[in-house]
Formats: structure tokens, sequence, C-alpha cells
């Protein structure tokens, strides 16, 4: 298992993409708080950032990388490895490398700004984005084996979450604004994680009064301590569930 998941690590650092997308993460970084008065201003700049490239990435990338490492795993198959290891080392490997090119590009910059538990919740919060959506890009490789159809999955997985996700729970509001729904709505957030870090990050920047009722709801969750644990529980299983799926297709497919 160490020498599939240290391969799989040593060809992404390798890959141009990954290189290009630590760079552009940490010339975002340093212009974003080079520019910003303050470092919370950077902050809220360098979560939309995150919250945007971050999940695409991922996504897109630990896709392409699947397809494109067939014959490796088809190799490894014939091999006496069981199926639980390939696929929990290549799972290792997108995950370190992915989440090493993520750190080296913002966290550290973040840290270095705002050497605060916010800063440190927000490179958290980058982390297991990073985390979550390469396990989802696991899924959707692993579920259909048309390389076209399994990009294109991915990139509507994307578009689902950071953005039709919010126009449907937009949609929600004002159809049911009469009935007191906010309390549903933080269930509701828990089932986007891209939504849950946002809120999560945001509830320690003090800019719930922004929000109205709505944000002193969240405020009273998502700002306790309790409310915090739950959040980062709810995002570990987002990482846990699609791997556990995938893990369980790949297990049963007949390649």
């Amino acid at each position: 298992m160490n020498k599939i998941y240290k391969h799989v690590i040593a060809d992404i650092i390798r890959n141009r993409i990954v290189i290009f997308y630590t760079l552009i993460l940490l010339l975002a970084s340093l212009s974003v708080f080079s520019l910003e008065d303050t470092s919370s201003k950077g902050l809220l700049s360098m979560l939309n950032i995150i919250l945007m490239i971050v999940p695409l990435v991922c996504l897109i990338f630990s896709t392409i990388y699947m397809y494109n490492s067939s014959e490796f795993i088809e190799l490894l198959l014939s091999q006496p490895l069981k199926r639980n290891t390939i696929w929990w080392s290549l799972f290792i490997g997108l995950i370190t490398a992915l989440g090493l090119a993520f750190f080296v590009g913002a966290g550290v910059v973040i840290l270095i700004f705002e050497p605060s538990f916010l800063g440190l919740m927000l490179v958290i919060c980058g982390l297991l984005l990073t985390f979550i959506f390469t396990a989802i890009a696991l899924l959707a490789a692993v579920l259909t084996k048309d390389k076209a159809k399994g990009i294109g999955l991915s990139i509507i997985l994307w578009l689902f979450y950071a953005i039709i996700f919010d126009g449907i729970v937009l949609f929600m509001l004002f159809q049911w604004a009469d009935y007191p729904i906010e309390k549903f709505m933080i269930v509701i957030s828990m089932l986007n994680p891209i939504d849950l870090a946002r809120i999560l990050i945001l509830m320690q920047m003090d800019v719930s009064a922004l929000m109205g009722y709505t944000g002193a709801i969240f405020k009273d969750f998502f700002g306790t301590t309790g409310g915090i644990i739950i959040s980062f529980g709810t995002l570990m299983l987002w990482v846990i569930i699609p791997f556990a799926c995938s893990l369980r297709y790949f297990k049963k497919k007949d390649l």
C-alpha cells in the first residue's frame, strides 16, 4: 500500500496542472492580503476564492486522473493485491498531494497573515473541501467507464453544489417566507459542504447581523462549540460517505 500511494503522490506533485494550481492559489492569497486594509477582509476574499476554486479543481483533476490511471489500476488488479488496498492507496495519494498543494498555495499565507483560530478554521475547511470533492470525484469516476460522461458528471456536481443549490434554497426561502423555517435551513445547509463551510466561517466573522433573524439563528448554532463540532463532523461524513460508496462499487465492478 505504501508503495502505491507514494507513487501516486510523486506522480501528482510533478503534474503541471497541480503546480499551476498551487501557484495560482499562492498568487491569489498574497494579492488578496496585500491589497485589503485588514486581514478580516482578506479572509473573506480568500473564502470566496477557496469555495469556488478548490472544489472545481479537485473534482475535475481527480476524475481525469482516475481515468488516465485506468491501465495502472488494471495492472495493480492483476497483482495479488486487494481492491480495498488499491482504492485506499489511490484516495490517500490524491488527497495528500492536493491537500499539500492547497496548504502550500493558500494555507501557509493565511496562517501568516491571520495566525488565529479563524485563520486555522479557514485552512481546515479548505483541506476538508479538498478531501470531500476528491472523494466525490472517485465516486463519479467509478460509476461510469466513459471518460466524457465521468468528467461531465463532475462538472454537473460542481455546478449543483456551487451555484444551483443556493438558487434552490433561495427559492424555498421566498416561497415559505411566512413560515418559521430558519431552523430547517440549518439542516438544509448541511446537505451542501460548500454552503456549510461558508456559513461556518462567516458565523465566526461577526457578519451574522447582516443576515437578520436567520443570521441570528445560524449564529446561535454555528457560533457555539457544539455547533462547530457538529459542523466539522458533518464535513467529515461528506468525506466518508462518498468514498465508502465508491469503494463498495469498485469492489464489485467488473473491469
